[in-house]
């Protein structure tokens, strides 16, 4: 064995998936990853969207930066205690796809599907969620039910003696 067969790029190559010991566990670590986050390591044409979840004492509000997209191109879904955001943006070539003679010499604008799903520690009333987009930014605002509002209490903190 050579100080080469430690090296995780020649793990997979000329072997047979079971034959080498660290193959299994570079599979569960590349699981691992898989599920880390959107946007982490992204895969073939989606999106990456970056939000922020805030919280006040009567409500949770998540922003989403979605540029170039309107309503239209953005679905907002509640299930449970989930919210889901997911859309699409399409590529300059399917937006254009109508203008004859056309040809692109560079693509650098991103295009394709994008999906955030957010579990909220309650269920979350459907009917009371309001979803605006303004300026390529997503606000979804989620009230909070009245037992949780009413759960929250403010404890002070004192200073040590």
């Amino acid at each position: 064995m050579s100080y080469q067969d430690y090296l995780p790029a020649n793990w997979i190559r000329n072997r047979k998936s079971d034959e080498h010991p660290l193959v299994s566990l570079r599979k569960e670590v590349d699981s691992l990853f898989d599920d880390f986050g959107e946007g982490f390591f992204r895969r073939g044409n989606e999106v990456n969207v970056h939000s922020n979840v805030s919280e006040t004492d009567k409500e949770f509000s998540v922003t989403a930066e979605l540029p170039g997209l309107t309503d239209a191109d953005v679905d907002v879904s509640v299930t449970g205690d989930r919210i889901v955001i997911k859309g699409e943006k399409k590529s300059e070539k399917e937006e254009r796809s109508d203008e004859e003679g056309r040809e692109f010499h560079r693509l650098e604008r991103t295009s394709g599907s994008f999906q955030r799903m957010m579990t909220l520690p309650f269920v979350i009333d459907a009917d009371t969620v309001d979803a605006v987009v303004k300026d390529g930014v997503l606000t979804v605002t989620i009230p909070k039910p009245p037992d949780a509002v009413e759960s929250t209490k403010k404890i002070s903190v004192a200073h040590a003696k």
